[in-house]
């Protein structure tokens, strides 16, 4: 009974930490996009009103990608007022060692990360696909627009006075698979229409094969057939990846049953891998934090070492940061595999952890 109570009040005291610092985050997060968006929208007349709630709207997705770097924080927080309060030592006269701590905290962090991968993200990343929309529709470059809807791909752009309406099946690697081009004049007037195979869009300047054009007049309409052809355009395989880039519009949920759907859509499958290899590593990362608070905050019972451990933790947990930005730039440009640019800065965490709870273990 002695334990369930002090149980219960170790893990109140975390989750307590654990709400705190996420409020700080959000916070920071809302304050800074807020500032972010009043400077896109500085040229219409919306008020404070939409940039705040466009602000709202973004900064959950914010903090699930900082999840990992909350939990170590709100870990090290709490580990730190219970030695303060000397409750380390006392609760040691029960039985409990690091060890013990560090399990309560493992296992709540554990469960944190599969509320927010069940609960939570399915919530944000309608909020995300809610700021993408709203935002889309102020594009400072409104001739210029694509999207992505059940029927594939499209593309509005206008050159001098005529408007080019784009549809495109498939978005595949270098290319956009069956392509079909409607120009319209300034009286709306369709003049002519192009349809090709597939474009390769490398660049502005598409190359069209198995091309054919079709010319529309008041009088006639004629038809010719191109094995191939030059047709430019203001979008380039860059531009459109952008549409694709931000995932955290898609949930968990959806990344693990409808990939194949994704890919046809056109999202790249090497991004959709490492965004739900990412998510599959969330839980286990979010324990190998707070075990890494651990190693550094009962490391010793020394107050005035506290400061020491803090900062060297903190600089720690950048160099995890960049660690993992570096390992997931080599898995999408394929230097390594995938999975492996993923996993392999979690394994590496592992180890070290493993290592550090041994020590502390014998203190």
């Amino acid at each position: 009974m002695k334990n369930w109570v002090i149980n219960k009040y170790l893990i109140s005291e975390f989750l307590k930490s654990f709400f705190n610092v996420a409020l700080v985050f959000a916070g920071l997060g809302l304050l800074m996009n807020l500032f972010e968006e009043i400077n896109f929208f500085g040229k219409y007349e919306v008020g404070i009103t939409l940039p705040l709630k466009l602000s709202f709207m973004i900064v959950p997705s914010i903090l699930i990608n900082m999840l990992p770097f909350v939990l170590f924080l709100s870990s090290m927080w709490t580990l730190l007022k219970l030695k303060n309060n000397r409750d380390v030592l006392s609760l040691r006269t029960f039985g409990f060692s690091n060890v013990t701590f560090l399990n309560l905290f493992s296992f709540t962090a554990f469960f944190i990360g599969i509320i927010t991968l069940l609960a939570v993200n399915p919530i944000t990343s309608v909020a995300a696909k809610y700021y993408e929309d709203i935002k889309g529709k102020y594009d400072l470059d409104k001739s210029h627009l694509a999207s992505i809807t059940s029927n594939g791909i499209w593309i509005k752009e206008k050159m001098n006075e005529d408007i080019h309406f784009i549809k495109s099946i498939e978005f595949n690697d270098d290319f956009l698979d069956g392509v079909s081009v409607y120009k319209f004049d300034k009286n709306n007037f369709l003049f002519e229409r192009i349809e090709a195979k597939r474009a390769d869009i490398n660049n502005t300047d598409w190359i069209m094969e198995d091309v054919r054009v079709t010319n529309f007049s008041k009088d006639n309409v004629i038809s010719k057939q191109f094995e191939q052809m030059t047709f430019y355009s203001n979008f380039n395989k860059a531009k459109l990846n952008s549409i694709y880039s931000n995932l955290d519009t898609i949930s968990f949920y959806k990344l693990i049953t409808q990939s194949n759907d994704l890919v046809d859509k056109g999202y790249n499958y090497k991004l959709l891998e490492e965004k739900k290899h990412f998510y599959l590593s969330l839980p286990f990362f979010l324990v190998l934090m707070v075990l890494l608070s651990g190693i550094f905050t009962l490391n010793t019972n020394d107050r005035r070492e506290n400061v020491y451990y803090v900062m060297l933790s903190i600089i720690t947990c950048v160099v995890i940061f960049y660690f993992k930005n570096f390992s997931a730039a080599l898995g999408t440009t394929e230097r390594i595999p995938i999975i492996l640019s993923v996993w392999s800065p979690v394994l590496i965490l592992f180890l070290f952890c493993s290592i550090g709870i041994m020590q502390i273990n014998e203190k």
